[in-house]
């Protein structure tokens, strides 16, 4: 959608025309027209209601430390105002808690009923989210599905209070599972609500979450569509849409969705938000839908736009720098989708990684050199990784699943250099089983079942090779390698048909690029009747 540009541009103008007719003021008004519409009535001073209101819309559009602030600022004005406890404890909320936020959020929510709130409604609130922030030091305490429970609850007592029902909507999808009966629950109290609110933020935040899998991606199209106009001001609500265009292969939508909300993040200042760090969550879509779509140049040139980038915090409330991650995690993906196998056997370590997620760089690095016929530097790039595994497992950190499947995948393209195909396709296939939402990439890894057809194709086994990039692009559509896999193993296979199909897929989704990568000439000759070259 090239008029997201346009619309925060516009916004952009307001707000900056607005602080310069009145410089002598720190905290400009965000309007319903820049962060949408909530009503959310307390109990606290009249005076404080409309910043209480625009703190929970900052919320909606996980603006957490903007709405931070804001609720901070109600406290100065009305410091008897529970609720603003609640919202600077819902604002500790982040996708990953750790014990000393637990802890601070737990300390927020005591304040809070320090304080007596007059109404069962607002004990509800706090009582609710002290639920989520109980045992600050237990990891294995379910604290989303006890925040849930407590929501429900309040729902039940408080049947017309429509925040209270997104909030509930968006702790099913956070608690959701592989059956998604969660995910369809929320979204339909949520489609609901969008009909009643359709300038709530939450409401079309949630309902993109509610649809962010294959299968339902297409019904989260109306909301995807609607959110930016809503909050223009939110980096969050400028990127989120790009969720749905993502899973659907919408490419071009994806990038002008991200590039706006990469503006609204390096803009911050101008509007007052704090939330600079948003845009390198919208540079991670950026760099797949570059990838994705024949636009390597650009893929470069936001590699090195990152190089030039100040320090900020991570969008996430941790303390790991997000631009080192970005560096690693860009560089292992524009080698390992490029084909680039040479390369991605040269990778360089990134320089102040945090411990664990050098072995992005060590995959990249085995996979290019299996492909390349290295079966030394392969087999050496795969103990790097298993030494960081086992590591891993004795100091038992929480993301050892995640570098199991990095062992693993090294392990199978290790095992298929050295000819033991059996053992890589299992291991392969065993990746492929679990990955039933597909594979963004963003860090620097490929579907396992996208790499399953490309072996298969090696083993000159085209019908099953075809197979799994089918299987793949059901699960992610328009990926470039799985559309040009799916071309080549149909041409092997001997269904031109399908060949023709995928290939004319392929340039089509490539249409807005620049590209002169060999696989997309490949299928152009393909096309135009002249016998492609094997890639």
């Amino acid at each position: 959608m090239r008029d997201l540009l346009s619309i925060f541009l516009a916004v952009l103008v307001f707000a900056v025309g607005t602080a310069l007719a009145d410089e002598g003021h720190n905290h400009d008004e965000l309007t319903e027209q820049q962060l949408g519409t909530v009503h959310f009535p307390v109990s606290c001073s009249p005076a404080v209601q409309k910043d209480f209101e625009r703190g929970i819309a900052l919320l909606h559009s996980f603006a957490f430390d903007t709405a931070e602030h804001a609720f901070r600022h109600v406290l100065e004005i009305d410091p008897h105002c529970a609720m603003a406890h609640w919202g600077i404890a819902k604002s500790l909320w982040r996708w990953d808690t750790d014990p000393a936020r637990r802890a601070q959020g737990k300390m927020e929510i005591k304040a809070g009923e320090r304080l007596h709130p007059p109404t069962s409604r607002e004990r509800g609130y706090l009582s609710a989210l002290g639920k989520f922030f109980a045992h600050p030091k237990n990891e294995k305490y379910k604290r989303g599905e006890a925040f849930s429970r407590a929501m429900e609850k309040l729902i039940r007592g408080n049947p017309d209070d429509r925040e209270a029902t997104a909030f509930y909507a968006w702790s099913l999808i956070d608690t959701d599972d592989d059956t998604h009966a969660n995910r369809k629950k929320a979204a339909a109290l949520l489609e609901r609500l969008f009909v009643a609110e359709p300038n709530h933020p939450g409401v079309t935040h949630y309902l993109i979450h509610s649809y962010d899998v294959p299968g339902l991606a297409e019904q989260g199209l109306p909301a995807a569509r609607r959110y930016a106009k809503i909050a223009p001001a939110a980096p969050h609500a400028l990127h989120m849409p790009s969720h749905i265009f993502a899973r659907l292969g919408l490419w071009q939508e994806d990038i002008d969705s991200n590039l706006a909300s990469v503006a609204a993040s390096r803009n911050a200042s101008a509007t007052h938000m704090g939330d600079q760090g948003h845009q390198y969550h919208a540079m991670e879509f950026l760099m797949y839908a570059y990838l994705q779509s024949g636009r390597e140049d650009d893929a470069e040139k936001l590699i090195e736009e990152v190089r030039s980038l100040p320090k900020m915090k991570s969008m996430y409330g941790v303390a790991s720098d997000p631009q080192v991650l970005a560096l690693l995690s860009y560089s292992a993906s524009y080698v390992l989708e490029l084909h680039r196998w040479k390369e991605a056997a040269d990778l360089p370590l990134t320089l102040g990684t945090e411990f664990g997620d050098d072995a992005i760089t060590y995959l990249a690095r085995a996979i290019g050199s299996a492909r390349t016929g290295d079966v030394e530097q392969a087999r050496q790039s795969v103990a790097k990784i298993d030494s960081i595994y086992k590591s891993v497992v004795a100091k038992k950190l929480r993301f050892v699943d995640w570098e199991e499947q990095e062992l693993k995948e090294g392990d199978a393209w290790l095992d298929h250099a050295e000819g033991k195909n059996s053992e890589a396709l299992s291991l392969l296939q065993g990746i492929a089983d679990k990955q039933k939402s597909g594979v963004f990439a963003e860090q620097g890894d490929l579907p396992a079942r996208e790499m399953l057809g490309d072996m298969l194709l090696e083993m000159n086994r085209p019908e099953e090779a075809l197979a799994a990039y089918e299987a793949e692009l059901k699960l992610s559509p328009n990926r470039f390698n799985s559309l040009y896999g799916a071309g080549r193993a149909s041409e092997a296979a001997h269904q031109s048909a399908h060949a023709t199909t995928y290939y004319e897929q392929l340039v089509k989704t490539c249409a807005g690029g620049d590209s002169h990568r060999p696989e997309l000439e490949s299928a152009k000759k393909f096309l135009s009747g002249v016998q492609p070259a094997t890639h």
